[in-house]
């Protein structure tokens, strides 16, 4: 019993022995870690804290003109709105009006081509039908005259007539 009582406390010696070297090997690591640590909130202090002071100096200094600009903008979407409403509503007004023109225009074109049609078929029933029929008149008196003038000299110069000449 007594080995064994030196065999388990040797074992345990060991064990913490062991424990002991696991744990200053742990310190160690910490340490260096924590150095590391150190180092990089230093660099985040020196080099991040500025600019984020920085920033947040520029953010309280812009927040005013920002929020105006915001504003001004806004108002000159309500004003731009209003001119465009203005405009839309006067564009549509001209083009009413001018469709009216346009009807009216057309109305008028079509009432003259109709009335361009009715004179011209009053002229020509008043003027050129009376014409055709005196120069028709006029055309068998000339031929006529012509065949009893041809009819005589035939006669005299007993000659034969071209046929062109008796065709009309």
């Amino acid at each position: 019993m007594l080995m064994e009582l030196t065999i388990f406390i040797a074992l345990t010696t060991a064990a913490v022995v062991i424990q002991a070297g696991i744990l200053f090997g742990m310190y160690l690591a910490v340490r260096k870690s924590s150095a590391r640590v150190e180092t990089l909130a230093e660099d985040f202090r020196t080099k991040v804290l500025p600019a984020a002071e920085v920033v947040h100096s520029m953010l309280v200094d812009l927040r005013p003109k920002i929020e105006a600009a915001v504003t001004n903008v806004g108002e000159s979407t309500a004003m731009v709105r209003a001119q465009l409403e203005r405009l839309d509503a006067t564009v549509s007004d001209a083009i009413d009006r001018t469709r009216l023109q346009i009807i009216r225009a057309d109305d008028l074109v079509s009432r003259t081509l109709e009335r361009v049609e009715e004179t011209t078929d009053m002229v020509h029933n008043t003027v050129v039908s009376p014409v055709r029929q005196l120069s028709g008149i006029v055309q068998g008196l000339t031929v006529g005259l012509e065949y009893l003038m041809g009819s005589r000299r035939r006669r005299r110069d007993r000659s034969t007539v071209p046929q062109d000449e008796m065709f009309i």
